[in-house]
């Protein structure tokens, strides 16, 4: 359900000077999902800059992003966390 979404965001706000990679990823199972549920991705302005200041030397970025899984009533469900491989790409290419 998570699986691709911080990769997708991170790709889209960063744009195609940058090298993005699904690198690791991770799930916490906390209560029965017996009901519909959902998850908010949000890879706002500070992530974006955060990234674009760690990458701006050519060197690669790790982090982990992390959200809940929740039913309706706001019962989390679940904690993935995963981590992402950011790298700005040579000019030289």
């Amino acid at each position: 359900m998570c699986d691709p979404f911080w990769m997708l965001l991170a790709m889209e706000r960063l744009g195609h000077d940058y090298i993005v990679w699904d690198k690791a990823g991770e799930i916490e199972f906390v209560a029965p999902g017996r009901e519909t549920v959902h998850a908010e991705f949000v890879f706002d302005d500070a992530l974006r800059a955060e990234a674009v200041a760690a990458t701006e030397g050519g060197d690669k970025f790790l982090r982990w992003y992390e959200n809940d899984i929740t039913t309706a009533d706001g019962t989390v469900i679940a904690r993935v966390r995963k981590q992402l491989y950011i790298r700005r790409k040579r000019r030289d290419r």
